[in-house]
């Protein structure tokens, strides 16, 4: 079962956050010949989404950088949206969502 979390995004500001992928033990999952990927959409039934860039920085310790440019924060809706981040074993084909939650986008004053 997915972890539930709240993420807070500035508009029109650099964002990035760390995940770090467990299992039921609470173990770092390695995640070599893992992919991931992380969307974020107004509701589940939205037929249009954001692409949140999901970088595995640490094979060893399951840690997953998720991140924004300035510039595509900038073109965010303030309020709030769901979203959630897939992990892919690329040798099985096994995809897993491993976080799920919302994100609160903060209205920008400053362009």
């Amino acid at each position: 079962m997915a972890a539930y979390t709240e993420i807070l995004i500035e508009q029109g500001a650099t964002f990035s956050t760390t995940v770090n992928v467990e299992d039921a033990a609470g173990s770092a999952i390695n995640l070599y010949s893992y992919t991931a990927s992380s969307r974020m959409s107004k509701s589940y039934y939205s037929t249009s989404n954001t692409i949140i860039t999901s970088t595995i920085t640490g094979n060893a310790n399951g840690e997953i950088t998720l991140s924004m440019t300035a510039a595509n924060t900038a073109n965010l809706t303030p309020g709030r949206s769901v979203f959630d981040l897939l992990i892919n074993n690329t040798s099985t084909g096994i995809k897993t969502r491993v976080i799920e939650g919302i994100i609160i986008v903060s209205p920008g004053v400053t362009k």
